[in-house]
């Protein structure tokens, strides 16, 4: 039997939420979050989607990509992820907020609830359908005053600046230029940031000549259309293992054509997890200590014919230098046989110098696992300051921002 069916919205919005928070293990909450889920009836932003679905922890596509092979063009978040959003976005009553990826209007409407009467938001979106669409169910929902534009999110919304709480609901390679300048010192950005092949909803607070984190949650979007310094490419002939880097790392997948044919190296260390424990640490920490970290994707044909499986095949770090490659990998161990399953983590090599990768992994592996839950601290400056101005940490320049990463 369904326990769901015949539950009103109300109920069906309080089972969500009560579940979000039960599920949420970190240590932030924000009860004004809690309520503005329970109040703002998610379902009457997607009309045309059955109630149930509507209050399952899932997003909704709202606009498909005409290209089959490319990700959809706009979607309702997953719940769960808008609220974490949220509460790292610490929303007063009275702020300005600017809203960077208008999907359905819900989003919208709940920082309009944060906001309450004396407070202000706009949300842009660079696709005319999708603005159309969410001024429509804001005005259905009475939410009429928020403020719907339809251009390049990059260029931020000047004439209602400066505000307070910025939030991109879309994923940034980059911090664009025009952000810096309408966001206030003080105030906070919360963006989901891709570097090295990962995706991670940074929030950053304003200070006078940087942004600094205080917060950094695992989470996955949409990329934001028009920023193109992500790179990607098969390393093999039948096209099964693509590597995803960025455009300011020396990675030619060409040169490793011939690698994983090669000889592999597999190091162990004593770090276990266990069948639902993450492990996305090891990959942050590669990001903030070795330049060549880059993300891997193995289709299944591939581990068929022979290959190691990574840890994830969907996405696991790697490190690439010329034609050599070590990724992160993991094995049930023999433990306890009869309990819950234990999983060592390790690395894989291959090529000329796959077995010093795969120890540089081993290295990060250490280094995460007697601190399992702590977090980089990521500061981005304006793309002008001088090293010299620079915090201690890796450095990744993009062309508006130089983010440096920090254990």
């Amino acid at each position: 039997m369904n326990p769901t069916a015949g539950a009103s919205p109300e109920d069906l919005r309080n089972r969500l939420v009560d579940a979000v928070v039960n599920e949420d293990t970190s240590s932030v909450r924000d009860a004004r979050v809690d309520t503005a889920m329970r109040t703002v009836p998610r379902h009457a932003f997607l009309p045309d989607v059955p109630l149930e679905e509507a209050y399952a922890n899932k997003s909704v596509t709202i606009k498909e990509n005409p290209d089959v092979d490319a990700l959809p063009l706009s979607c309702a978040s997953q719940p769960d992820v808008v609220h974490f959003m949220l509460v790292q976005l610490a929303v007063r009553e009275g702020d300005n907020v600017f809203e960077i990826g208008a999907g359905t209007g819900y989003n919208a409407a709940l920082l309009k609830y944060l906001t309450g009467p004396s407070g202000h938001v706009t949300t842009c979106d660079i696709d005319p359908d999708v603005t159309a669409y969410a001024r429509r169910m804001l005005d259905a929902n009475g939410y009429g005053d928020v403020r719907v534009v339809t251009r390049d999110g990059a260029l931020g919304a000047p004439e209602s600046s400066p505000y307070d709480r910025v939030i991109a609901a879309v994923g940034m390679w980059d911090l664009p230029a025009a952000w810096w300048g309408q966001l206030a010192v003080g105030g906070r950005l919360v963006v989901p940031l891709r570097w090295r092949g990962l995706s991670r909803s940074v929030a950053f607070r304003r200070e006078e000549t940087r942004m600094r984190s205080d917060s950094v949650r695992m989470c996955g979007f949409l990329p934001v259309i028009g920023q193109d310094g992500e790179r990607n490419g098969y390393i093999d002939d039948n096209r099964l293992v693509r590597l995803y880097w960025d455009q300011d790392q020396d990675i030619a997948p060409e040169l490793l054509r011939d690698s994983l044919s090669r000889p592999k190296s597999v190091v162990w260390t004593d770090a276990t997890v266990g069948p639902v424990e993450s492990f996305d640490g090891v990959w942050l920490r590669l990001s903030a200590t070795e330049r060549p970290t880059c993300r891997i994707t193995v289709n299944p044909a591939a581990m068929e014919a022979g290959l190691h499986r990574p840890a994830s095949p969907a996405l696991s770090p790697a490190l690439v230098e010329g034609d050599s490659i070590a990724y992160l990998i993991l094995e049930r161990t023999a433990e306890n046989p009869d309990g819950e399953p234990r999983f060592r983590l390790g690395a894989v090599g291959y090529g000329p110098v796959g077995t010093d990768l795969a120890e540089r992994i081993c290295t990060q592996i250490h280094a995460w696992s007697p601190a399992r839950t702590a977090e980089p601290v990521l500061t981005a400056y304006p793309a002008d300051t001088p090293d010299s101005d620079l915090t201690d940490g890796a450095v990744i320049d993009r062309p508006s921002v130089r983010l440096v990463i920090t254990y």
